[in-house]
């Protein structure tokens, strides 16, 4: 019989706002599983020693679904996450090591996309001394191998060099590693979700709404937008979905984004966030294993496919599934 074992992680560094916020949605997952008719089971990593967990579990039953944004205690190891789960005969949901170490460095992930005939901003990785050898602005800072939108706010946008430079030095401090600067694209943003094994499939998409900001600055999403109830960016971004998109523009955001899942090798699910400036779509970020929480745009988008958050769930699952030497050849 089919046991799913839900891990994710949490930091006892966060506030406790977040920590029990993540328990919370960790357990809304849970719980819709279970109500699918799922045996299911919660184990909350909150040291490096996932190893302790997995332990309890036989992977001849199992399977584990991932929700492990990091290894406790040390820096950016969601990779190494799933490489222990497959050192230990595990089956897993979501992404492979390969394709989320990737979704970390910047400027390989830029590499390929245009290898793929994707177009992404004007970047380089630069030092705050290097900072005069930029000329293009409106510019935007962003950590190199980062998600969740650390040290993003309205002052990552930059117009001058002196700008640029302490915002280098910001990712630099807090961070700890370089910093990523980019051209600006200042138009309609998109939020386009993806699912499944077989060709993939995209989700109603998600247009993030700036209309209530009127300077360039202030259009993106940040930290703030969405981690801060009650911010500024978290009350004033609206989300439309679907979004306003006449025929043509969605064909050609179909196109980028299948070419995009498919060069990236993505399994299960992905996110994928693109602007639009002068009719080109331009692809700002990859996010494999994003959120999927009940109150995300992958849960709403799938919602309006007429997906249950419990169905959505499990879906997920026996996409996975489809992987287990067991369950896979039993189907």
């Amino acid at each position: 019989m089919l046991r799913v074992v839900i891990v994710y992680d949490i930091d006892h560094s966060w506030d406790a706002t977040e920590i029990k916020e993540t328990r919370s949605s960790n357990r809304i997952l849970f719980e819709a599983l279970r109500e699918e008719g799922i045996e299911t089971y919660l184990e909350e990593l909150s040291d490096p020693h996932l190893d302790r967990i997995l332990e309890r579990h036989d992977p001849r039953h199992t399977i584990i679904f991932n929700l492990c944004e990091t290894l406790p205690g040390t820096s950016y190891r969601e990779r190494i996450v799933t490489e222990i789960l497959e050192k230990r005969g595990f089956t897993y949901t979501g992404n492979t090591p390969r394709v989320i170490d990737l979704s970390y460095d910047k400027q390989k992930t830029k590499e390929l996309l245009m290898s793929l005939g994707i177009r992404v901003p004007d970047g380089a990785v630069l030092m705050p001394e290097e900072a005069h050898r930029w000329t293009l602005f409106p510019a935007i800072v962003k950590p190199s191998r980062e998600h969740c939108s650390l040290t993003m706010s309205e002052k990552s946008v930059v117009f001058d060099t002196n700008s640029l430079r302490e915002q280098i030095m910001l990712v630099n401090n807090e961070l700890n590693q370089p910093a990523l600067v980019e051209d600006f694209i200042d138009g309609r943003e998109f939020h386009v979700s993806v699912w499944n094994n077989g060709p993939p499939e995209i989700l109603p998409v998600a247009e993030m709404d700036f209309s209530a900001f009127s300077e360039a600055r202030e259009r993106l999403c940040t930290y703030e937008s969405k981690f801060l109830p009650g911010s500024g960016h978290y009350d004033g971004i609206e989300t439309l979905m679907p979004a306003p998109l006449d025929e043509r523009l969605y064909k050609k955001l179909e196109k980028k984004t299948i070419a995009t899942w498919n060069g990236f090798g993505c399994k299960d699910y992905a996110r994928f966030d693109f602007r639009l400036r002068d009719d080109t779509f331009y692809l700002l970020d990859i996010n494999p294993n994003n959120d999927i929480s009940h109150d995300t745009s992958f849960a709403i988008a799938a919602g309006m496919k007429n997906y249950s958050y419990g169905q959505m769930v499990k879906r997920i699952v026996m996409m996975a599934a489809e992987r287990h030497p067991h369950f896979g050849a039993a189907s």
